[in-house]
């Protein structure tokens, strides 16, 4: 380990909570150099909803290194970008009525929000953004202006500017009407708060500590956004590309955004890739006015396209519902009971296990270490880090995901009873 604290930076993360070498990987198992096996439930973040080195869009990838395709493109037409929109609107967008454009963004999540916020300030002439409290849309100056967590935004040396936070429905704020906030702070003349261009939005507060916002919550911040002249953006990054069961987080609310951030999973193989899907008569950019050297990855295009087409042939928006389920049931009936100051939430295959009631901060830690030296990893996340957050693979075997869930009970045991 020496060579990583000698000559990798201070900012390095991730491996501080899980200090080994990991040299392999397949499905959801992670494998160490001391040979010792792990199982995902991090899923890079949400980077590997596929799994590790799915087989089907391997074979895609390997066979595309073969026979010399286009590796690098910038954003030139490719046969590999043709594939993939074609793909991604015959799956995607045309059985779900969608009409977006697709822009192709920098490699990653935070390139997709900056557009976003860059597109709605040029079409509605106004800089503001409302966005919310608890809310992460990434690290850059922009989606960092929009990004809730006071320590992140501690590293900008300068101030986020034209950024307002509102209230989510979460906390003591699940019993306040907080459309109706919001609607009385754009109506209200004296409120001080100007008419913002967007509204930044998740559905589900991942980093945020596995927030569900209800669907008649959504559907009301749609209807909003509708009679104010305000854009509605979706930050679907990290509980998109079927997370939460359809592959739009948003559709459980019969809703259409007015922008969608896609990225993370839609590389399919772990390939760095972001989208930022516009309605087209919002789609006023400039030709070059928004543009980046790794904005069309070509590896990521036929990963991309072949994770659509894994997606529908192994029916993978079923598979999250039942392993949704067994997770929702398994963790109300055994995690919930083992001590009443224990908080469950989640939908899908994205849960949280909230045990900040219990007043100490070095336990979420010492449960996810006990997680990891039992053979899982898995992340802590959400105010002060008390929510376990349990991330798998979709395509999980159901049988290695009880495993992770026993490790997890066997885990809370160990740290409350020592």
């Amino acid at each position: 380990m020496n060579i990583f604290a000698e000559k990798e930076s201070n900012v390095r993360s991730y491996c501080r909570n899980f200090p080994e070498i990991f040299h392999r990987a397949k499905g959801s198992i992670i494998y160490s150099e001391s040979g010792k096996e792990y199982i995902d439930f991090l899923a890079g973040a949400g980077a590997l909803n596929y799994g590790h080195n799915n087989d089907y869009i391997k074979q895609r990838v390997m066979s595309y290194l073969d026979s010399d395709a286009i590796a690098h493109g910038l954003d030139m037409y490719t046969s590999a970008k043709k594939e993939f929109l074609e793909k991604f609107s015959s799956s995607v967008l045309t059985p779900k009525n969608l009409d977006y454009k697709v822009q192709f963004c920098g490699p990653t999540g935070t390139n997709g929000v900056e557009a976003a916020l860059k597109l709605a300030r040029k079409i509605k002439k106004r800089p503001g953004i409302f966005s919310f409290m608890g809310g992460y849309h990434g690290m850059t100056l922009g989606s960092l202006s929009a990004t809730s967590n006071i320590k992140m935004r501690s590293g900008f040396g300068v101030t986020a500017n034209h950024v307002t936070f509102m209230p989510y429905p979460y906390g003591f704020m699940e019993s306040f009407d907080t459309i109706g906030f919001i609607e009385s702070v754009l109506s209200d003349v004296n409120s001080g708060i100007e008419k913002p261009a967007a509204i930044l939005f998740e559905t589900v507060q991942a980093e945020g500590g596995i927030i569900v916002a209800p669907v008649e919550w959504i559907q009301k911040l749609r209807n909003l956004c509708a009679r104010h002249d305000i854009l509605l953006i979706c930050d679907d990054i990290q509980v998109g590309c079927g997370r939460t069961g359809p592959f739009f987080s948003f559709e459980r609310a019969n809703i259409v955004p007015d922008m969608v951030v896609l990225s993370k999973s839609i590389g399919g193989y772990g390939f760095p890739m972001s989208l930022l899907l516009i309605k087209p008569e919002l789609d006023i950019w400039e030709p070059g006015e928004h543009t980046g050297t790794f904005r069309g990855n070509q590896l990521a295009f036929v990963g991309g396209a072949a994770a659509l087409e894994y997606r529908d042939n192994c029916h993978l928006e079923n598979e999250v519902k039942l392993k949704g389920f067994f997770l929702q049931k398994f963790l109300n009936q055994e995690i919930l009971p083992i001590n009443e100051s224990i908080n469950i939430r989640g939908i899908g295959m994205i849960w949280g296990i909230d045990i900040a009631n219990f007043g100490d901060a070095s336990l979420a830690k010492n449960i996810a270490d006990r997680c990891f030296e039992l053979g899982l990893i898995v992340e802590r996340v959400g105010r002060n880090d008390t929510v376990i957050k349990i991330l798998p693979p979709l395509t999980i075997e159901i049988s290695t995901l009880q495993t992770g869930c026993s490790i997890i009970k066997q885990a809370f045991f160990d740290c409350l009873l020592h």
